[in-house]
């Protein structure tokens, strides 16, 4: 049921968001302080951690292993999801709010510690600061606020359940693919987290490969009797990187997403300086547009790897899919969702919160594939560049912070209401 903007109930919500911000930061700082780097994955602690710290709350999560046998095959070290559920009444939707805990390594360059979870000038620093323990954050204390309105004699229906997975950065299919094929969860809806103002409702897709080149070890003083696989690793490349060329003129209809794009992110191969490479590897991931299909385009890398390595002499090339990630397209059930999302966006943030897509891939997509309602919203800032996700110094602006739990809150009100 619609409710009118700014009633006596959205107002309780922000009075208790603002009354207990203070402690969904140390939430959050206690979230970023217990690290989550995946590679290599040992993410079992953390959600031990958010469980405690839950449970101070009030709140008993269910804690969900993944197999270690399917954990390790996937190249992860440890692994258990989280579910909280809160149900108000029997009639009325489940609404889910997913967030993942695991982050790619900080890297160098840092001026603040990456597990530190420093407030310097209104922003919380610390890897996933922003991108997501943020929205651990987010959904945990909009949840809290509507407990309390509850309590206060507000009748609600439906439920909420907090969805808190653990390989996002690997693809989800062990976090929020494992839950939903287990048949530990069916929500209604979905709200995951975000790393915009924008209600986001479609997301690109991923294809990332490794390509092995071989070629012949060989004494660098006697080149001619190997057969150089770094070479061979160029002719590749520089295919590959030609097709960014090509992919620029592919563009995509959905605004906030402008065309495929291909990288190459990891190479490793060599055994010493004085050695002709008998082998090298490489990482691949090209980033699909919703309106590419997926089947084509791997069929299409493969052609180009494979006829930029018959071009070299004496090298051979193995291909192994790592991930595909399919775009997110929006479901026509999703419009509840969007609608309270930009009206409360725009009564916090004082402006209009349009929709848009990413270029970036998410779990949401695995929700929507089996049929629910989804869209991105959270505490993130205006750009994903602003945040400094993935970089060096990742920080939230404290304001968004408290601008999104209410916003959340409120749209969650509304849809239960």
């Amino acid at each position: 049921m619609s409710t009118p903007i700014d009633t006596p109930d959205h107002a309780a919500l922000d009075a208790w968001i603002d009354a207990h911000f203070d402690d969904e930061v140390r939430f959050l700082q206690a979230l970023v302080q217990v690290p989550t780097d995946t590679p290599p994955g040992n993410n079992a602690p953390h959600a031990q951690r958010t469980a405690e710290l839950l449970a101070g709350l009030g709140y008993q999560a269910e804690a969900h292993p993944v197999p270690e046998s399917e954990v390790h095959a996937y190249g992860l070290q440890s692994l258990t999801n989280l579910i909280v559920r809160r149900r108000f009444a029997e009639v009325g939707p489940t609404i889910a709010l997913n967030a993942h805990g695991d982050v790619v390594p900080p890297g160098e360059g840092w001026t603040h510690p990456p597990y530190g979870g420093e407030i310097v000038e209104g922003k919380l620093y610390g890897r996933a600061a922003a991108v997501s323990k943020s929205d651990f954050a987010t959904y945990t204390f909009a949840l809290r606020a509507l407990d309390a309105l509850r309590e206060s004699g507000t009748a609600l229906k439906g439920g909420v359940e907090l969805h808190f997975t653990y390989d996002e950065e690997f693809g989800g299919e062990l976090g929020p693919g494992w839950l939903l094929r287990q048949g530990l969860t069916r929500p209604d809806l979905l709200i995951a987290a975000g790393f915009s103002h924008e209600v986001v409702t479609a997301h690109n897709g991923c294809l990332q490969m490794e390509v092995t080149v071989h070629g012949t070890m060989a004494h660098a003083a006697i080149p001619h009797t190997g057969v150089d696989a770094l070479q061979g690793a160029v002719t590749i490349l520089n295919a590959l990187y030609a097709q960014n060329t090509r992919y620029r003129q592919i563009t995509s209809q959905v605004p906030g997403i402008t065309h495929p794009y291909l990288n190459v992110g990891r190479i490793e191969g060599g055994t010493n300086t004085n050695v002709v490479p008998g082998k090298v590897v490489l990482k691949l991931d090209r980033r699909m547009i919703p309106e590419e299909d997926p089947v084509a385009v791997e069929a299409d890398l493969r052609q180009v790897i494979a006829d930029a390595a018959a071009s070299f002499p004496g090298i051979t090339v193995e291909m192994r899919r790592l991930l595909l990630a399919h775009a997110l397209k929006p479901l026509p059930g999703n419009a509840p969702l969007v609608a309270a999302l930009q009206r409360h966006g725009e009564q916090v943030f004082g402006e209009p919160i349009p929709t848009s897509g990413t270029p970036l891939y998410t779990d949401v997509r695995l929700y929507c594939a089996q049929g629910i309602p989804a869209v991105i919203y959270g505490a993130g800032p205006r750009t994903v560049f602003e945040s400094n996700a993935k970089r060096a110094d990742e920080h939230l602006v404290l304001d968004d912070l408290r601008g999104a739990t209410k916003v959340v809150a409120r749209a969650l009100f509304d849809l239960l209401h």
